[in-house]
């Protein structure tokens, strides 16, 4: 069979380990083809049934006795994040907060852990939020923020961050580097431990932002060394529209290691309402202010299932579910007007594909309005397309890239003249 026969992906799916988590999920339109998941993770019916109970079994009945059994929630949840899906032991992740929160507090935290040094660096291609908090840090701090220009291809292949692009802004003046594990716009994988492994010997923290990767690949943190990181949970992870955040702080750096809000949550005897704040040891150490509780069960119920699936199996299927796209991208889009945007390797992407055209906002609209396809448009001319491996299957991968060649081949794109919602 060839990847262009329907029952190439049928058969995929067949022989896939994960088939049946699919039916875990909320799929209200059997016929949409949700490319999407980088984005925003389908709904997981045990949340519905987590959050349900939550307000009807213990907030209702139990009101604030709860709290007895509340209170430390962050701090187990943060350790099945980091058992499901960041490689990490016990006693070094944190659910709590947003990622921009986290990012924040880790940023200032690895600066004032290099008093002296004045260098702060990231890269072009960085999420904007990460970008702009960099911004304000080094205006206030009156540091030189560099940024690596990974946007020309003449610097960086698909924005990929290497060793080689990123040793010549080092030295012993820098104190933070900041890069995204998955660059959220090409999709790029940057190597975890290589890149660790360079800036630490130059006496600086790599904080790394996993948000589109959590949940999508392996990245042993533990194993590979990882001092600091940041992410969120919505994305491959499914636990909801602004559910929250997570960060990671490795046992050996975390005495080292001071957030600049000293939050309630964080105090060694927190209920002993002291004037001094006396900071607690440990991963609790970071933490600001009470948990949301019912965000806090939304990442439970989500990140059980992906501990049940197995990151392995998923991060096997992400690069599968990638290579048939680039393979369909080969066969029946190359000629349309469309550029790959994403590497070729598995090693080198993540779980989303980008694929560039002059028209890709138009078309992005037009696929939700007459394909019921589901894909994301970044600037200035990038489409995104994401296997999500547990509640996406192979076929609606095919279905999705036959409904993209069909509509650009037929022009129907050019009947969108704008959109009119800011979100995209």
């Amino acid at each position: 069979m060839k990847v262009t026969d329907r029952e190439y992906a049928l058969a995929l799916d067949a022989a896939d380990p994960l088939r049946h988590f699919k039916e875990r999920y909320v799929i209200t339109d059997p016929d949409m083809c949700y490319l999407d998941g980088n984005s925003l993770g389908r709904l997981p019916h045990d949340t519905v049934v987590a959050v349900t109970d939550f307000m009807t079994k213990e907030w209702g009945p139990e009101v604030v006795n709860g709290w007895g059994h509340w209170v430390d929630e962050a701090q187990p949840t943060g350790d099945l994040i980091g058992r499901a899906t960041l490689g990490a032991a016990a006693g070094q992740v944190l659910a709590c907060d947003t990622t921009s929160v986290n990012f924040y507090q880790l940023c200032l935290a690895a600066i004032h852990a290099r008093l002296g040094r004045k260098t702060i660096i990231t890269d072009a291609a960085n999420f904007p939020t990460d970008r702009y908090i960099l911004e304000g840090i080094a205006k206030q701090f009156d540091l030189e923020l560099v940024i690596i220009d990974n946007e020309d291809p003449k610097i960086a292949e698909n924005e990929l961050i290497t060793v080689d692009v990123l040793k010549p802004y080092l030295s012993d003046d820098v104190a933070l580097v900041t890069l995204e594990v998955i660059q959220y716009r090409s999709g790029a994988r940057n190597d975890i431990k290589s890149l660790t492994d360079l800036v630490r010997s130059f006496g600086a923290f790599l904080l790394w932002d996993a948000s589109h990767a959590v949940g999508a690949i392996e990245m042993n943190f533990d194993a590979n060394g990882v001092d600091i990181a940041v992410g969120c949970t919505y994305k491959y992870g499914n636990s909801g529209p602004g559910a929250p955040a997570w960060l990671y702080v490795n046992k050996r750096v975390q005495a080292e290691l001071q957030v600049p809000i000293q939050g309630w949550f964080s105090q060694a005897d927190q209920f002993g309402m002291g004037p001094v704040f006396e900071r607690a040891e440990g991963i609790r150490g970071f933490q600001i202010a009470s948990p949301s509780l019912i965000g806090l069960r939304c990442i439970k119920s989500a990140f059980s299932i992906i501990e049940e699936a197995g990151i392995t199996e998923i991060s096997h299927k992400c690069a599968t579910g990638t290579q048939m796209m680039i393979e369909l991208y080969d066969a029946w889009l190359a000629d349309l007007g469309f550029t790959l945007l994403t590497s070729r390797d598995a090693n080198k992407r993540g779980g989303h594909i980008s694929i560039g055209h002059p028209d890709a906002a138009r078309i992005c609209v037009a696929l939700r309005q007459f394909a019921n396809v589901i894909p994301d448009y970044r600037t200035p001319d990038s489409i995104r397309l994401a296997i999500s491996p547990l509640p996406t299957s192979y076929v609606e991968i095919w279905d999705g890239f036959q409904r993209i060649r069909d509509l650009v081949t037929t022009r129907q794109y050019e009947k969108i003249e704008k959109s009119d919602s800011r979100v995209t």
